[in-house]
């Protein structure tokens, strides 16, 4: 059973919400048709006005949204095998039904990459719940354990990918460029399964296991009861992404032309820090949680607390998947050759401008359907093919 609003906590809504910002940030510039761009797909010959966003966008939004989405699934994920199994189920039907749905978060994700766009996170969710499982009744020693391991491991495709992209000179080779539509599908494709197996994967695990962690004790469905911790992470793991990420914005944004082997470290130190940023995200929007529900209009929605504002970008994050997937939609019919075609003609200010309208459309039509007491129809197709018609 989905947990009935008033028993949901404001603080992982309200992340996902968020966060689907920093998403539409992220992805937006990649639909751009730049020649050569750096490392995280900004153009290198760009107006200032597109440098000095590109330059905030790689310190504090790109390798950031990433973690903290992951985070958030598994946290999501640990309470929802948690509820199964409050419900009387069994842990080895726990585990089948969150491969189910993992299975069909897999199928999400390639329909995704082969009708609208290569970045396509979902299918890395899915593989991970698929393989993964066990994680989720694992001792607290084997998650963190897996966070380090696998974030050893992140540093090192980082590394080779950054390596790669030196090699070839930063030539920008989107499938997003390709006019026609099969060609593009196919494209799409292959750079998606290449992704999701290995950069997605092991950008997710750490982040996934050390939500799995942060579910057991509870730190965003009762943040007040963790409020040191959470305001130690929201500081150290914010401040830790930016002086990572800020190398880099150097390189990006062309203020800095170091050799390849010092870019490439400065790829993989912005890549590996975003996972503190991530955590830091969460955390912070955890604490500001916890002073909504001490001074909104709690009497209207008991249990959550917020405003207009804050339950609106709830709404948006309780139908993720849903404005996820129509940011890509957006995107797909405004920037590409077979439809809008702004992406030829569009820096990446613009783009970004862009990105924040369209979150904006999304989370006024969440904030809608909730009020007419809607679930959001993508949330609600993957609940039918997991639960089935029962």
């Amino acid at each position: 059973m989905s947990t009935p609003l008033r028993e949901r906590s404001l603080a992982p809504d309200l992340a996902r919400g968020l966060m689907l910002l920093l998403i539409a940030l992220a992805h937006a510039h990649m639909f751009l048709a730049h020649h050569t761009t750096g490392f995280r797909g900004y153009a290198v010959d760009g107006s200032a006005l597109d440098r000095i966003v590109a330059g905030l966008q790689v310190v504090f939004v790109d390798g950031r949204a990433l973690p903290m989405f992951a985070a958030l699934f598994g946290y999501g994920l640990a309470r929802l095998a948690e509820r199964r199994m409050r419900a009387g189920v069994e842990a080895p039907q726990a585990k089948r039904f969150v491969r189910r749905r993992s299975a069909w978060l897999l199928a999400f994700g390639f329909a995704h990459a082969l009708l609208l766009f290569f970045g396509d996170i979902l299918a890395a969710y899915g593989l991970i719940g698929l393989v993964f499982t066990g994680l989720l009744w694992s001792r607290d020693r084997t998650l963190i354990h897996t966070a380090w391991i696998t974030a050893a491991a992140h540093v090192l495709v980082v590394a080779a990918l950054g390596a790669s992209a030196e090699a070839a000179g930063h030539a920008n080779a989107s499938p997003t460029l390709v006019a026609d539509p099969f060609e593009a599908a196919a494209m799409r494709l292959a750079v998606w399964s290449a992704l999701t197996t290995t950069f997605y994967v092991v950008s997710v695990l750490p982040a996934f296991a050390l939500g799995i962690w942060a579910a057991r004790r509870d730190l965003l469905g009762e943040p007040s009861r963790h409020l040191p911790l959470l305001r130690r992470t929201a500081l150290w793991g914010i401040a830790i992404g930016a002086a990572g990420g800020l190398p880099l914005m150097l390189v990006d944004t062309q203020l800095w032309h170091p050799d390849s082997v010092a870019a490439v470290t400065m790829y993989a130190v912005h890549s590996v820090t975003g996972l503190a940023s991530g955590f830091g995200y969460a955390a912070l929007i955890a604490v500001i949680c916890t002073r909504l529900a001490e001074t909104g209009p709690s009497a209207t929605r008991p249990g959550r607390g917020g405003g207009p504002v804050a339950n609106a970008l709830a709404a948006c994050g309780q139908r993720s998947l849903t404005c996820y997937l129509l940011q890509s939609i957006a995107f797909t019919a405004i920037f590409t050759p077979m439809a809008g075609n702004l992406g030829a003609h569009l820096g990446d200010a613009a783009a970004s401008g862009i990105a924040v309208l369209i979150w904006l459309v999304t989370v006024a039509l969440a904030a809608w359907m909730a009020k007419a007491g809607m679930r959001g129809p993508f949330e609600v197709l993957l609940r039918r093919l997991t639960y089935g018609r029962s």
